[in-house]
Order: C-alpha cells, then structure tokens, then sequence
C-alpha cells in the first residue's frame, strides 16, 4: 500500500442557510466563496427568504441558519444562538410609512401592511401597539401595496427604509428610535442561530468560522460588497452599501451585552405582553 493511498481525513458537510439580501450575504462572502481555511469542515450554503427560513427552523432543517429573533422563541429547544452575525440597529430600525399623513398614536386605527408574523419588526410593531389591522404582504411589494391605497401603512425592513420619501412615502414611526428612546438598548431584528445536536465542541468550531467570515468580509469590503450585489434585487451599489453598513456594524461581530440584552428585553416583553406564548432561554454558544 502506498503513502498515496492513505484515507483523507473526513470532510464534515454544515448546512447554512440565510437570505440573499446584501448584509446576510456579505457576512457570509469568506465561506461562501472558500476564501478560508475550515478544518475539515464543507459549508453548502442555501439562500432563502427570512419567511421561508424561520419556518424551516421549526423543521430543524438546516445546521445553521439566520432566523428573525421573534421566530426564536419557538425553535431555542432546537437552535442555540451564535455569539455573532446578528443585524441589531442601534436607534434606528424597521419604519412604519403611510402615503396620508399619520402620527404613531393614529397606529392602532390603521390597516397595515407587514412582511410576516414571525418577524422582529412585526413583534415590536406589537409591543408598541397590539391594536391594528394587518395583512401578510412580501417585504418587496410593501411600498407598492401602500402607493396604491391597499393598505394605510407598510412596515419597512431592509432597504425600502432608505428610499420610501422618494416614493412619496412618510415616516409615521421608527421602531429603533422607539424602542431606544424606552430602553437604551438596541433593537434586535435577526441573528445566526446553530443546532443544539451538534454537540458543543462542533458547536463551538462552526463559530469560530463563521466569526472569521464577518472579519474577513469586513476587512475586504469592495470584494464582499461585489459579492453580495449579485443578490441585492438590483439595488445600485451606494444603496447597498449604506444598507450594508447599517446593519454589519461592531454589533455584528460581538452583540455585547447590550445587544444580548436587547434579544432578552425583546422576547421578554413579546412574552409579557401575550404575542409569544412561552418565556424564551436566550442562551449564547460561547
């Protein structure tokens, strides 16, 4: 028997999946595109809706995914949160928009227009007014529905934030500023959560890696940004990137205590205040 034919150690296939919108994709630029050395383990990368996502988390589809922090509270038997790759705004977040002008008191008299029951943006529209009407709209069509009169306010994620006045859309209110103006604390809108049956030592060697991708994104950024743009629903390159800088930041790399208390304070009071039916265990793989 030759040298030659010696087995090659076992590769380890972690599935990963999260959205193709341009920050979740910038994050994961380093693995995605094999730009880093993982020790014996092959990350297959699924793209997928946050919608699509938080339902599959239920199923305990994949090793790793992104999920809306909502959406945790019903898959933490499941899924352990990772230490990092989180988009937390800090005094700025998710926006309600309305074509007619109202203030956020009008909230609980309007119909409006969300991107899903299981997203963050919509638990904290809840927290700050259970009253109003909705209807489940996709996030890419939300600005459309409220133009058109369908609806009296859409709830803004991803980069409809950045240009709903140029489509002659105002404010009624801004989540983030809301909630940091109430807490102090950052407003959580999704992060990277990881099987728990994987084990802890396995556990812990996918976030090391994951981490790498983030630093590593963030230290190549034109190269991770050009990357991501292949996925941003012809964005221009200015819009994603400021979308990108707005929800990759320092708490991205490290949620620090005030972004872990931010995910605390959130499912805390989505529980106190009847949407979430069960007290969540937000714990952190270390």
């Amino acid at each position: 028997m030759n040298a030659n034919s010696q087995e090659k150690p076992e590769i380890r296939i972690i599935t990963v999946a999260h959205s193709p919108d341009s920050d979740d994709a910038f994050m994961f630029y380093g693995l995605a595109t094999n730009k880093l050395e993982t020790e014996g383990l092959k990350f297959e990368h699924t793209l997928k809706d946050i919608q699509s996502l938080n339902e599959d988390a239920q199923n305990g589809v994949f090793d790793v995914t992104a999920i809306s922090f909502h959406a945790y509270a019903y898959v933490s038997d499941k899924y352990a949160l990772l230490p990092h790759g989180a988009s937390i705004g800090d005094k700025y977040g998710p926006i309600v928009v309305s074509k007619e002008q109202y203030k956020p008191e009008d909230i609980g008299k309007l119909k409006i227009a969300i991107p899903g029951e299981m997203t963050s943006a919509f638990l904290a529209l809840r927290i700050y007014n259970p009253d109003f009407e909705y209807v489940v709209v996709p996030f890419d069509e939300i600005i459309e529905e409220v133009q058109r009169g369908k609806v009296d306010a859409g709830l803004l994620i991803h980069e409809g934030q950045l240009f709903y006045k140029q489509m002659g859309l105002s404010k009624v209110l801004d989540l983030g500023e809301w909630w940091f103006e109430r807490t102090g604390l950052p407003l959580p809108m999704g992060g990277n959560v990881i099987r728990r049956d994987l084990g802890e030592d396995l556990m812990k060697q996918v976030s090391k890696h994951l981490h790498r991708s983030i630093v590593y994104s963030m230290e190549n950024r034109e190269d991770a940004l050009a990357y991501a743009l292949q996925f941003a629903r012809e964005m221009p390159p200015e819009l994603a990137d400021r979308f990108v800088a707005m929800w990759v930041n320092d708490l991205t790399l490290d949620y620090g205590e005030r972004g872990r208390e931010g995910v605390r304070r959130l499912l805390e009071e989505g529980f106190e205040k009847g949407i979430i039916k069960n007290r969540v265990e937000v714990d952190f793989v270390e």
